[in-house]
């Protein structure tokens, strides 16, 4: 029984915790390790079995690692773009590196630790990331793809990692020991290979025999921590063949069934291992050494912010991309802990230098999202410190010189964003012979355009930019970006340069629109309620409200930036027919042949109308269409004859169509 109470308390816990948290818009990765730290030995040491926690922990890395490997597969892994290997692959060593040298100099640590504590601070948080960014609308930005691409390096690379612990283990760092753990790998590698291909599609075929999901979950739990063992006895990680697992399943026909059975329970396997990642945590050490635990954490925010702002402009974008970018890679990663735990296990690190590291890690996860809202005013501050010609600044002035027609528009369009909404409104712009120049930021999508496009390479929140596309002429300015930091800042920039610019704006949300328009936009279109709109309007439409009034109440509630929203007052939908009647209406289509007795008759002559109640829509020529034809058109061999009406009358319709049709129905039909 100590065990379920001991689940419950945690649950219990988690729960509150989490909720509360939630409230203050903080990650659930959070809300578990406070958890964690409420609930373990150095809290009210409501869960007080050592050993039970750290067995908790070690089942949350084998089954974390497992859904990582299931959600990326070997064709994936293949498949990633090179922009991901470089903003990530600079990312993670421009850290690493920093962050050896800052501890074998300053910190006085030996090579070995040195090195592994910077292959620690290199990652940072995934699910902190991603859920920022999906929350605020940002994950299509420039920014938010790049770092997207910067995460899913950090998390394969910490595969990576999870090899070198061994080699870091033995601080001689001999060739000896390099090439056998090399070794080890490539067998476990190639031994997964070998199986994926094989050997676990028959065990897993003799399992869907049996048609038992039970049977089918605990074969995938077993393989998981099968392989975590395998791989432990070989002396590497339980991390490395969990994960290798994962693929080795996410490779089978299999894979599917697996993702749907074994997914919707990773948030409650990374819930366990943060939790028990925070039980760990010694609230005595860290009241004793707060000062350094502060300074520390405030170091590696810092080396953080530039490491990753650094790689992003490395890679091709712009200085302000590139600091948000750095922003957001501020804390340090679930994988982090991972890694921590692989190396506590392997006496790479003391318990000293554990809990300092659970300390920072955790202040600068609960930190991110104060940092990350910091990032507008930084950002801005900092480039308008530097000169005009600094950094990206150079590339937009070199291309527009190149293409002096941009220096001649007048009364032109300019349209910040190349997406569906930027390609939509040039594609109209174009069909009216109207002058327009598109601005990105994403530098692939300029060189696939170029050529059948007026798209220049630039950020759009740069005063100089804009000046460069004839800002200061231009009719209409269109902004179509999901960054809605780069909006603000677009909007007020070109207000200022031209007080007689219509800025029409797309945005996410509706709570946004009052700001947009108070900084000077004219008008500001909002996602979700044009699709809600549109919605409705399918909605109205289905229940048989007549098309003008349909478009009217979409007008109003468009006026006045959608306020009228808030208070409207649409006609009764009792002033309207329905359409019921409609759904019991069928039609039919005829094809008129040499010998068929409608053939060279009118519809007139025929009297099919009154004769079987049905009505002649449409005739289809040659594979032209005669909508509502005339009653006089006659029916040649060929023609395709669509006919409407109720199931007797097309019954009716068909019979008299073949000749069969029974005078006295056709009495009832007569006017």
């Amino acid at each position: 029984m100590y065990h379920i109470e001991s689940f419950i308390i945690i649950l219990l816990i988690a729960a509150l915790v989490i909720y509360l948290l939630g409230k203050f818009k903080i990650s659930p990765v959070v809300g578990f390790l406070v958890s964690g730290i409420i609930l373990g030995p150095y809290g009210l040491k409501l869960i007080k079995n050592k050993e039970e926690i750290e067995l908790f922990a070690e089942i949350g890395v084998i089954l974390l690692m497992f859904t990582l490997g299931l959600e990326f597969s070997l064709k994936n892994l293949f498949s990633l773009k090179r922009q991901i290997f470089v903003a990530g692959g600079l990312q993670v060593f421009i850290t690493s590196l920093l962050i050896y040298l800052i501890s074998l100099n300053f910190l006085s640590l030996e090579w070995n630790v040195a090195l592994y504590l910077g292959f620690l601070i290199s990652l940072s948080s995934t699910a902190i990331v991603l859920k920022l960014m999906m929350d605020r609308g940002e994950v299509n930005s420039v920014y938010g793809r790049n770092l997207v691409g910067i995460l899913i390096f950090q998390d394969l690379i910490a595969i990576i990692f999870v090899l070198f612990i061994p080699i870091l283990a033995d601080k001689s760092g001999s060739i000896t020991t390099i090439f056998l753990t090399i070794l080890k790998s490539l067998t476990v590698i190639i031994s997964v290979l070998l199986l994926s291909k094989w050997i676990t599609p028959l065990i897993f075929n003799e399992v869907a025999k049996t048609r038992s999901r039970e049977l089918f979950i605990i074969s995938i739990i077993l393989l998981s921590l099968s392989a975590a063992y395998f791989t432990y006895k070989l002396g590497l990680s339980i991390a490395l063949g969990a994960f290798l697992a994962g693929i080795l399943v996410s490779e089978s026909e299999y894979s599917i069934q697996a993702k749907a059975d074994i997914l919707p329970l990773k948030e409650s396997f990374t819930g366990m291992f943060f939790i028990s990642v925070g039980m760990l945590l010694n609230l005595s050490f860290f009241y004793k050494n707060i000062l350094y635990v502060v300074l520390l954490t405030l170091g590696v925010i810092i080396v953080k912010i530039f490491t990753g702002a650094l790689s992003t402009l490395l890679s091709k974008n712009s200085f302000r991309i590139s600091l948000i970018s750095g922003f957001y890679l501020a804390q340090i990663g679930e994988f982090s802990f991972v890694l921590i735990l692989v190396g506590k296990a392997a006496n790479i690190i003391n318990g000293l230098f554990y809990q300092y590291f659970l300390s920072i890690s955790i202040i600068t996860m609960l930190l991110t999202p104060l940092v990350v809202n910091a990032t507008p005013v930084f950002s801005e501050y900092v480039i308008n410190k530097f000169p005009g010609k600094s950094f990206k600044r150079f590339r937009i002035s070199k291309q527009t010189k190149e293409n002096s027609s941009v220096h001649n528009f007048e009364n032109h369009t300019i349209i910040i964003g190349y997406g569906i909404n930027g390609k939509n409104t040039a594609k109209v712009l174009k069909s009216y012979s109207l002058p327009y120049i598109i601005i990105d930021l994403d530098l692939k999508t300029v060189k696939k355009y170029k050529k059948e496009e007026q798209i220049y390479y630039g950020d759009a929140a740069n005063a100089d930019v804009l000046k460069e596309f004839g800002i200061e002429k231009a009719k209409v300015l269109v902004i179509a970006i999901s960054d809605i930091y780069s909006t603000r800042l677009i909007i007020t920039l070109a207000r200022k340069l031209n007080n007689n610019l219509y800025i029409i704006v797309r945005t996410r949300y509706i709570k946004e629109i009052d700001e947009l328009i108070g900084l000077g936009a004219n008008e500001v279109i909002p996602e979700e309620f044009e699709t809600s709109l549109i919605i409705s309007a399918q909605v109205l439409n289905y229940y048989g409200i007549p098309k003008n009034v349909i478009m009217e109440t979409i007008d109003e509630l468009r006026k006045d930036c959608y306020k009228v929203l808030r208070n409207v007052n649409n006609p009764s939908q009792s002033l309207f027919p329905g359409n019921d009647v409609l759904k019991t209406l069928e039609n039919i289509t005829l094809l008129i042949k040499p010998n068929c007795y409608w053939v060279n008759k009118s519809i007139e002559k025929l009297e099919i109308r009154k004769k079987t109640g049905a009505t002649v829509i449409a005739v289809n020529r040659n594979n032209e269409y005669i909508i509502n034809p005339q009653p006089d058109i006659v029916f040649q061999e060929g023609d395709l004859v669509m006919l409407i009406g109720t199931k007797n009358s097309i019954h009716n319709a068909y019979n008299y169509f073949l000749g069969t049709l029974n005078d006295e129905i056709s009495k009832t039909y007569e006017i």
